[in-house]
């Protein structure tokens, strides 16, 4: 079985596994109001934090969309200046897009 977003996107995995094979674990907290949505990584285990703060349909979005960064590896780019920030979030836009496109 393959555990990637797009199978997940698909329903071949449920989202329990998909998290429990990628070692991901998410937490609902506040967060500041310009938030949704925050991953990184901690003793080898990835935490994705979600705003409880916005609609469920905004969580369902920050949440794929944290999802694409784990898999497009920016959890692991350093020392980022504030454009290259807004590359990576572009990316993974890009990325979940792509994926809802070619869902069929």
């Amino acid at each position: 079985m393959v555990y990637t977003l797009f199978s997940l996107l698909r329903g071949e995995v449920s989202q329990e596994d998909y998290l429990n094979y990628n070692n991901i674990r998410i937490e609902y907290l506040p967060l500041p109001r310009r938030v949704y949505g925050r991953i990184f990584d901690y003793r080898d285990i990835v935490i994705i934090y979600i705003n409880k703060n916005i609609s469920i349909e905004k969580q369902k979005k920050t949440l794929i969309h944290e999802f694409a960064h784990y898999e497009l590896n920016h959890l692991y780019k350093k020392k980022l200046d504030e454009f290259k920030i807004k590359d990576l979030e572009d990316e993974a836009d890009k990325y979940v897009k792509y994926l809802l496109d070619n869902l069929d």
